[in-house]
């Protein structure tokens, strides 16, 4: 199933903060939470990553919302956009230097933010580690450690590793099956199986990768995954029983 994006929102004014959170929701996001204080948002961060941060500028407590943003820079590399009312070039030469991926000046409006967090998904797809996809069809997949993002219905979504059953060859695409969803990615199996991560998948066949966690079964000529049977090269058998065997 298809897990949405996870936004923070650091917000001192609880009903600014409750307005963004239902735009947010309405766009298709979830809203990890809303907090008033930069050390509140730390101890968020810490116990629960969000994929983006909205940040206020301006916070009641010992923390404004860039000192916040340096803060929680040192540990994580977590986008954040800032909102704010204060537009004065002091406040935007300091929140400049954090690095931010927007910044929106109040009042805002919906499409606002839906660019906002759009641009900042498209800028973590341009700036991954494992290198930088040339075609620009945001259908390409982002591959995390723990999950994937795909674009569907004009919106990133994040698909979790673990509910992954495997991965199929069509033409120049591929399609992931997952619980309870599959979709066409722009990418070809190839391409996809050098950004997984090895420990979890393994490609038994030229036209399917598989989620070791999800073996059922390994026959003589095939596995099976959720009582469907994926084929399986001959010549891949003795690698998936090791594999099988270690996992």
């Amino acid at each position: 199933m298809d897990t949405p994006i996870k936004i923070l929102i650091v917000e001192d004014e609880m009903i600014i903060g409750a307005n963004i959170s239902l735009q947010l929701i309405k766009l298709g996001y979830e809203v990890s939470g809303i907090v008033p204080r930069g050390e509140d948002a730390i101890n968020e961060v810490n116990q629960n990553q969000p994929d983006i941060i909205l940040m206020d500028v301006q916070l009641k407590g010992n923390l404004d919302g860039i000192k916040t943003a340096e803060l929680i820079k040192k540990d994580y590399n977590i986008p954040i956009i800032y909102l704010t009312a204060n537009t004065d070039e002091a406040h935007f030469k300091r929140a400049k230097a954090t690095n931010p991926t927007a910044y929106i000046s109040k009042p805002f409006k919906e499409l606002d933010l839906k660019h906002a967090i759009e641009l900042t998904m498209n800028g973590m797809i341009l700036s991954k580690k494992n290198g930088v996809d040339n075609d620009d069809n945001c259908s390409t997949p982002f591959v995390l450690n723990d999950s994937i993002f795909v674009k569907r219905n004009d919106r990133m979504v994040k698909i979790m590793i673990a509910d992954i059953y495997y991965f199929e060859a069509d033409r120049n695409y591929c399609k992931i099956y997952s619980k309870n969803r599959e979709c066409l990615l722009v990418t070809t199996l190839k391409e996809i199986n050098e950004k997984l991560p090895e420990e979890y998948f393994l490609r038994i066949h030229r036209s399917y990768i598989v989620n070791l966690n999800h073996v059922d079964e390994v026959a003589g000529s095939h596995v099976i995954i959720d009582k469907k049977a994926i084929p399986m090269s001959k010549s891949l058998r003795s690698k998936l029983l090791e594999r099988v065997q270690t996992f």
